[in-house]
């Protein structure tokens, strides 16, 4: 079964403003999402973290690169709202 990815504009425009090859690892890594978004099932660095409250997940993307997103299973959609730094991502969350 797969899921529909959605990627916000913010997370876009930040894709958009790296250079070609960064883009395209970006964008190989977060379609690993769409066959399983779950950690420890598929492909991709995920884990799972409780941030500000909610269920939320992350993808490792290289060593440069944090992807955070969440999983509305009821409609098979993954939900990327952030992308990182690897080095800011830990900063700010502290994972």
């Amino acid at each position: 079964m797969s899921y529909d990815l959605f990627v916000t504009q913010e997370v876009q425009r930040s894709i958009q403003n790296q250079d070609h090859k960064s883009q395209r690892i970006i964008k190989e890594n977060l379609k690993k999402l769409e066959k399983n978004p779950y950690p420890g099932e598929g492909t991709g660095d995920k884990e799972k973290l409780p941030i500000m409250g909610e269920e939320r997940y992350r993808i490792h993307i290289g060593r440069t690169w944090t992807a955070f997103y969440s999983i509305v299973e009821e409609k098979k959609e993954v939900r990327v709202s952030e992308i990182l730094h690897i080095d800011k991502a830990h900063k700010k969350y502290d994972y």
